[in-house]
Order: structure tokens, then sequence, then C-alpha cells
């Protein structure tokens, strides 16, 4: 019996910290990472419009982990997106590895301020609507407090990302390989 490789999925909403764990975790685990934004930004100079982009992004996102898990390989990834993209996009991927779920959590002020933060500093980032996100929460609407979760029903651990990480990179890499094959380290 084939032992299926795991794909850990890093989610929750923007601001939450998932990009900086999933790639400690990948880097604690020896697995690679895949991360939405990274295709995304790779992406943008060759660009058309901003919806053909994230749709563009999306298709190449769940392409990739299949592409990994169909080879055998565990893989961490990482998006911002809500239940309504994560579950069609991983449901054909249960039949390829074990999905573990690692749920990012934040006070929505401090995901503010980290939005704004990485706005100013990251000139890179303005593909991702940042400051389109930052006034749509100035005019009243709460996109961090009604980010809806994976609902899949599949291990999930939910990570408090306030301070550092709760609870710690050693339990969350735990939890991602409970029961995981061995897997060759990533060059």
């Amino acid at each position: 019996m084939r032992i299926l490789p795991t794909l850990v999925v890093v989610s929750g909403p923007p601001g939450a910290g998932k990009t900086t764990l999933a790639h400690a975790l990948a880097d604690t685990l020896g697995w690679p990472a895949v991360c939405r934004d990274e295709i995304k930004e790779a992406l943008s100079s060759s660009a058309g419009p901003a919806d053909q982009l994230d749709l563009t992004t999306l298709t190449l996102f769940f392409r990739r982990l299949g592409e990994l898990l169909e080879s055998g390989s565990s893989v961490v990834a990482e998006a911002a997106y809500q239940d309504r993209l994560w579950r069609p996009g991983l449901e054909p991927l249960a039949e390829l590895g074990r999905i573990r779920v690692v749920r990012c959590v934040v006070d929505p002020e401090l995901a503010r301020d980290r939005i704004a933060s990485r706005a100013a500093e990251e000139p890179g980032r303005s593909v991702h609507a940042d400051a389109d996100l930052l006034h749509r929460i100035a005019q009243g609407q709460k996109p961090i407090e009604s980010w809806k979760p994976i609902g899949l029903d599949v291990p999930c651990m939910v990570v408090d990302t306030n301070q550092g990480w709760r609870p710690s990179l050693d339990r969350i890499a735990a939890f991602a390989t409970l029961h995981a094959a061995p897997q060759p380290p990533v060059r």
C-alpha cells in the first residue's frame, strides 16, 4: 500500500501571517512551499486584467499542488482564499495526498496594521490590491472578520499569530507530519 504525501494548507485572512508561517514550516519540514501571492507576483509583469490574473493564479496554484502530490512530494500550501475557493481546489487533491489545515487567526486590528505596513514597505505587493483592501476597511467593511475558513472534514489546527505562533512551530510541524510518509530533503 502506497503511503500518500501530505498537503499542509496554511490558511487565514489577509494579514494573519500565513506566508511567514508557511515558509518557516516548509523549511522545518524540508518540504516545498507553494504560496499564492508569490505565483501572482511572478505573473504580474505579463498579466492582463486583474480578474484574469487572479484566475490564472488560482489555476496555476492548484495545478502545482497536484503536480507535487502526484510526484509523491509532501507540500505546504498558503493562500488567503476563503472556503469557496479552497474547497473546489482541494477536493480533487484529497485523492493524491492527506490534507491537513493550519488556520491562522489574528486580531483584526493587528492584521490591518500588517496590511498597511506591507503595502507601504513592499512596492511589489501592489498587484495584491492592499490599498483597495485598506480602503474597504476604512469604509467600514470587515473583510478580516468575515473571512470564511476551509470547511472540509480534514484535521485542522488553529494557530494564533498575534505574537509569534501559538502553538509553537514544533507543535505545528508535529501536527503536519502525524502519520506522514518520510520525505527526501528538498534541494
